[in-house]
């Protein structure tokens, strides 16, 4: 048993309850409840057009977005992105990750969580929004949340397959996938930013400076 089945087992019992969580009546409402307001447009009748939504608004929020044809081209894309940029070529990646060619590309990557002081974080995603450019990333061992948040840069592999239309449309897949969200889900709309300061914005004010996208297919 989980410290989370734990925890909730405890409130279940001080409201009266036993046994495990009734979540019929939860799904049954999600699954009746009529979708809000969607973004209207031509973009939502292709899925390049769809990708093409992904990447306007992605590159909106300040992202960077490149595309390559297979998952071969991924660690040489992610080597001339940092090069490029004068930036570290010693990263930490997802162990879902671990097993491409890093070293062949010259990176310097370690599949494991950042412990704070890593410079360039490697990851992939659940899936990707195309209406807000936003990556939706579920945490677990093989995809750690701390290598997406702590890192000053933030590379992320989006297969192109994995990129839907609208923020329900992610949830649905979550659902139909997954059963039942992770611990945590994490949504990545570009660098991180504050414009606590003056309302002047600044990047990298609570995670990554940058954040590179790879679209793959």
């Amino acid at each position: 048993m989980s410290s989370r089945d734990l925890i909730l087992g405890r409130i279940r019992a001080s409201i009266g309850r036993s046994g495990p969580a009734d979540t019929s009546a939860v799904a049954a409402h999600l699954q009746a409840s009529p979708r809000g307001p969607a973004s209207q447009g031509d973009w939502r009748n292709s899925h390049e057009g769809v990708l093409q939504r992904f990447t306007e608004r992605a590159t909106a929020l300040s992202s960077t977005v490149e595309r390559v044809a297979s998952w071969a081209e991924v660690p040489a894309a992610a080597a001339a992105y940092l090069i490029s940029r004068q930036l570290p070529t010693r990263a930490v990646c997802w162990p879902t990750l671990a097993d491409q060619p890093w070293a062949a590309a010259g990176l310097a990557v370690e599949a494991r969580p950042s412990r704070g002081d890593d410079l360039v974080g490697i990851t992939s995603t659940f899936c990707a929004v195309a209406d807000t450019g936003t990556l939706m990333l579920l945490s677990g061992a093989d995809t750690p949340a701390a290598t997406s948040l702590l890192p000053e840069t933030h590379i992320a592999v989006v297969p192109v397959e994995r990129v839907v239309p609208l923020m329900e449309d992610g949830f649905a897949l979550l659902r139909s996938e997954k059963g039942e969200a992770p611990r945590a889900t994490n949504f990545v709309s570009g660098p991180s930013r504050t414009a606590d300061i003056e309302q002047t914005v600044t990047l990298g004010a609570h995670g990554p400076y940058r954040v590179h996208l790879i679209l793959v297919g």
